[in-house]
């Protein structure tokens, strides 16, 4: 087979993952209106779209029911559980334990955003989710999750 050939192979299954993307984005982000708030993102949240972005995430966390945890913690219904300690396996920083509180959407949130500004000192390398409503999608999908395994 010519190299142009296996080329074009190589690239069909990424173009075929594009397509499964999020197609309805702008229609979304218009329905949340202006300048949305969470709460006007959660309401056209996508637990698909946030399933698809929490995929880079489980290279350190598992998500499913009695699954053992990774690098950071499993996140099977983390939303409700405290801050530090959503796994009793796992070993949370000092950092991460002084915040206090339970994961609600806006911690949540807050998290996602940037996990050294929540929690300086935390051991979580990963740089934040800046777009808003990615973020609401994950939060939906963690939701989600938490109710459906």
């Amino acid at each position: 087979m010519k190299p142009r050939n296996i080329a074009v192979l190589m690239i069909l299954p990424c173009l075929a993952l594009v397509a499964c993307g999020d197609g309805d984005r702008a229609e979304r982000l218009k329905a949340a209106g202006p300048n949305p708030s969470l709460d006007a993102l959660m309401r056209v949240a996508d637990a698909d779209a946030g399933g698809r972005t929490f995929g880079q995430c489980l290279a350190c966390h598992t998500i499913g029911k009695g699954e053992l945890d990774r690098a950071g913690p499993n996140l099977h219904a983390i939303m409700g559980k405290p801050v530090a300690g959503g796994s009793a396996r796992y070993g949370y920083t000092a950092a991460l334990e002084r915040i206090g509180g339970h994961w609600d959407r806006a911690t949540m949130s807050r998290w996602l955003t940037s996990p050294q500004r929540f929690a300086p000192g935390t051991k979580m390398t990963y740089a934040g989710l800046a777009d808003p409503l990615a973020r609401a999608d994950v939060i939906a999908y963690l939701e989600r999750e938490g109710r459906s395994r």
